[in-house]
C-alpha cells in the first residue's frame, strides 16, 4: 500500500514535535505493509529524492515562506505526480499550502488528515484562510484527532466530528539509541544526580519564560534542551535574573538526548497556550519512567500526564505554580518514583508505535476500502 505523507518539513532538516511524529508514523507503518514517502520542503535540499529511516523523502526547494508557511511554485506539478502514484494520501494539518496543493491538484484519492494543532497565532491571517480550510477539511475523507482532550476541545474537530477518530501518538523506545556511559558520567558530574528537564522549540507557547521565572525561587538545576525564535530572549532574562541554576545546552544528539532522559529526575513541560496540542517530548518522559509536571490547557498534555497519577497538572503561565510543583517532587522522592512508574505503564497501554501504526494502517484500509466501493 502506497502511503503519501504531506507536510512543510521533515525530521531530517527540522527538529520539532509534528516532524517526530510524521517520522514516527512513517517507520511505524514502514514495518507491517505500508510503503511510504514523505513530500516536503526544503531550505537547501541536499538531494530530491532520499531514504530515511527505511522510507523514502520526496523535497522540493521552498519558494518563500509567510507566517511559517512554506510555500512552492514547483511542488503542484510534483505533488500530483506523487499522488497519483499513492494508494492514500495523508495530510498533516496544519500546513495551508497543502490545502492549495489539494485544491489545485484536482486528485481524487483517498485521504487521511492528522490534526495536530489549531491554528492559534495568526488571527488576522486566518479569516482569509478559513474558507480553505473548511473545503481542505470537508474534502478529505477521515481526520484523525491525537487525544480526546483535543477532539473535545478544537472547533474544527468538533464541527467535523462525524469523520473524526482518535489515535493517540506512539513513540518506538527501541529507536532511541541506548545512552552511552561516558555521556551518563557527565551528565551526572556537570548537573547532579537529581534535575529537572525539558527539552524542545524555544517557542511562545512552551511556557519557558515562566520556568526561568520559577528558576529564581528554587535551587534545584534546571536543564533546557534546544533552540527557537526565543532563544536570546529567554538567555537574556535569565543573565538579568542572575539565574545560576537553569542550563541552556542547545541542540543535542539523539544519544545524548537519551542519556539526559535516563539521568533526570523528573520532565518538565510548561506549555501554556492551546498550540501545545500534545507535546511528544512529555511523552518521551513519560516512556523513559520519569514524573511529569504539565500545564492544563485543555490538550493532549493531560491525556498524557493525569494529575497525581503520572505526575503533576498545574494551572498555566504561574511561575508560583511550577516552584510549588517542583518542590513537591523533589521533597518527595517516593512519590515522584511513583509517578514515574505510572507514567511507563500509561505509555505502555496508550502510546507505543505499535499500537500507532496499527491504528493508521486499519484507517488507511478502510478509506481506500470505502473509494473502491463507491466507484
Amino acid at each position: 500500500m502506497q502511503i503519501l505523507h504531506v507536510y512543510k518539513s521533515h525530521l531530517s532538516e527540522s527538529i520539532g514535535g509534528v516532524e517526530n511524529v510524521v517520522d514516527q508514523i512513517a517507520r511505524s507503518t514502514q514495518k507491517i505493509g505500508a510503503d511510504n514517502t514523505i513530500f516536503t520542503l526544503s531550505e537547501k535540499p541536499k538531494k530530491d529524492i532520499f531514504i530515511f529511516n527505511g522510507y523514502k523523502v520526496n523535497t522540493v526547494k521552498k519558494s518563500f515562506e509567510i507566517s511559517s508557511n512554506g510555500f512552492s511554485l514547483k511542488a503542484f506539478s510534483i505533488f500530483k505526480k506523487l499522488s497519483m502514484d499513492a494508494d492514500v494520501i495523508h495530510f498533516h494539518f496544519p500546513w495551508p499550502f497543502a490545502d492549495l496543493l489539494k485544491f489545485c491538484s484536482h486528485i481524487n484519492k483517498p485521504s487521511v488528515l492528522t490534526y495536530h494543532s489549531d491554528i492559534i497565532r495568526q488571527k488576522v491571517l486566518l479569516k482569509f484562510y478559513a474558507p480553505l480550510k473548511s473545503y481542505f477539511l470537508n474534502s478529505v475523507d477521515t481526520i484523525v484527532a491525537t487525544s480526546p482532550n483535543y477532539l473535545h476541545s478544537s472547533t474544527d474537530l468538533i464541527l467535523n466530528r462525524d469523520k473524526t477518530i482518535v489515535i493517540p501518538i506512539g513513540l518506538d523506545h527501541f529507536s532511541y539509541p541506548k545512552p552511552k556511559p561516558f555521556d551518563l558520567e557527565y551528565i551526572r558530574n556537570t548537573f547532579g544526580v537529581r534535575f529537572f528537564l525539558f527539552v524542545g522549540a524555544f517557542r511562545y507557547y512552551k511556557g519557558l519564560l515562566f520556568l526561568i521565572e520559577a528558576g529564581r525561587y528554587v535551587n534545584y538545576p534546571i536543564v533546557i534542551v534546544g533552540s527557537g525564535p526565543i532563544e536570546n530572549k529567554l538567555k537574556s532574562l535569565t543573565l538579568k535574573y542572575g539565574v545560576k541554576n537553569i542550563f541552556f545546552i542547545g541542540q543535542v544528539s539523539e544519544e545524548y538526548k537519551s542519556a539526559l532522559f535516563t539521568s533526570c529526575y523528573s520532565v518538565i513541560f510548561p506549555s501554556n497556550l492551546r498550540s501545545e496540542a500534545f507535546g511528544v517530548s512529555l511523552l518521551e518522559g513519560a516512556m523513559f519512567s520519569k514524573p511529569l509536571i504539565s500545564c492544563e490547557i485543555g490538550t493532549g498534555t493531560s491525556y498524557i500526564n493525569v494529575d497525581k497519577i503520572t505526575g503533576l497538572v498545574i494551572p498555566p503561565s504561574s511561575p508560583k505554580e511550577l516552584v510549588s510543583a517542583m518542590t513537591f517532587l523533589w521533597n518527595h522522592p517516593e512519590e515522584a518514583h511513583r509517578m514515574g512508574k505510572n507514567a511507563r505503564i500509561r505509555y505502555n497501554q496508550l502510546f507505543t508505535s505499535e499500537m500507532m501504526a496499527k491504528s493508521y494502517l486499519d484507517v488507511y484500509r478502510q478509506v481506500l476500502k470505502n473509494s473502491l466501493n463507491t466507484r
